[in-house]
């Protein structure tokens, strides 16, 4: 006797994973993802020195070439020295610190703004919808880089400053994604059941809408992280960032940008090649995301 089995149906996110993991590349990037903010977190306990504990740093082992050991601790620097004498495998980690909380926070932040504003116009219509897009539109429009260095200019240097820089931004992508899908979701027939239900409008929003609009605007928050990090290595290396107390990648690489010339070379290298690595990384896992999430985009 023939017994037939029913198939279970799965989840349409454990689907989504189970298609995100079929691209070697979006794995490796999601695996560096990992290490990445593992390496940063814990940095206080995995790298040899503070390099911005000036206890912990000997002006003598300045400029050391990677593979040198120091004239007094006696451990060795793999990735060398700068001018002021730190660690370069320890300021780079404690850099990415400062870069990765500058790059999510902003993208968090501005996510929630701008998807609320984008919400509203979707379901709001006429003049509210009129008002926010065409704020969205000026904020579009406007040259990235400086307008940033303007607002910075004005508020001067540090992490909130570039947090709140980089949340002006950036929340307008969210508001015009979120918007686009919001419409498109608000003529679905569960929302007419809901408004025939007599919910309220934020309850349909935030209970309704909002779950279906999460894809495209995972997708988006995932390229403004790597937006945002790249915005604040630009800043931090123009000298418009960061302050040196909290050094980012970008100011890293602007340390060691003088010594180019010299044949000092790693001390630009490493920090950039960090760089490069997280955003590429980020931007693997971002691209995979939105083939997942548009399957008329995968082969």
């Amino acid at each position: 006797m023939t017994t037939l089995t029913r198939k279970t149906p799965s989840s349409p996110w454990l689907e989504n994973v189970q298609m995100f993991l079929r691209s070697p590349q979006a794995v490796i990037g999601l695996i560096l993802c990992f290490l990445i903010v593992f390496a940063a977190i814990a940095a206080p306990w995995i790298t040899p020195q503070n390099p911005y504990d000036l206890m912990s740093i000997d002006i003598m082992d300045s400029r050391l070439e990677p593979g040198e050991t120091s004239m007094n601790e006696g451990f060795t620097y793999w990735l060398g020295t700068d001018g002021q004498g730190r660690d370069l495998f320890s300021a780079i980690l404690y850099g990415l610190r400062t870069s990765l909380t500058v790059g999510i926070s902003s993208a968090l932040i501005a996510g929630i703004i701008g998807t609320c504003l984008g919400l509203i116009a979707a379901y709001a219509g006429g003049r509210s919808d009129a008002l926010i897009m065409r704020l969205v539109d000026l904020v579009m429009s406007l040259p990235s880089i400086l307008v940033a260095l303007l607002m910075l200019a004005y508020f001067g240097r540090g992490v909130g400053n570039v947090i709140i820089t980089l949340i002006f931004l950036e929340w307008a992508y969210y508001a015009r994604t979120a918007r686009g899908q919001a419409m498109v979701e608000s003529q679905r027939d569960y929302v007419e059941s809901a408004r025939g239900l007599g919910l309220s409008p934020i309850r349909i929003l935030l209970g309704h809408i909002l779950p279906n609009c999460l894809p495209p605007l995972i997708v988006i928050g995932t390229l403004q992280i790597a937006r945002a990090i790249t915005l604040e290595a630009t800043l931090s290396f123009l000298g418009l960032g960061v302050p040196v107390t909290q050094p980012s990648l970008g100011l890293l690489v602007s340390n060691g940008f003088q010594y180019m010339l010299s044949g000092e070379y790693w001390i630009s290298f490493f920090p950039g090649l960090a760089l490069l690595i997280s955003i590429v990384a980020i931007n693997l896992v971002a691209d995979r995301l939105r083939d997942v999430f548009n399957p008329r985009t995968l082969a």
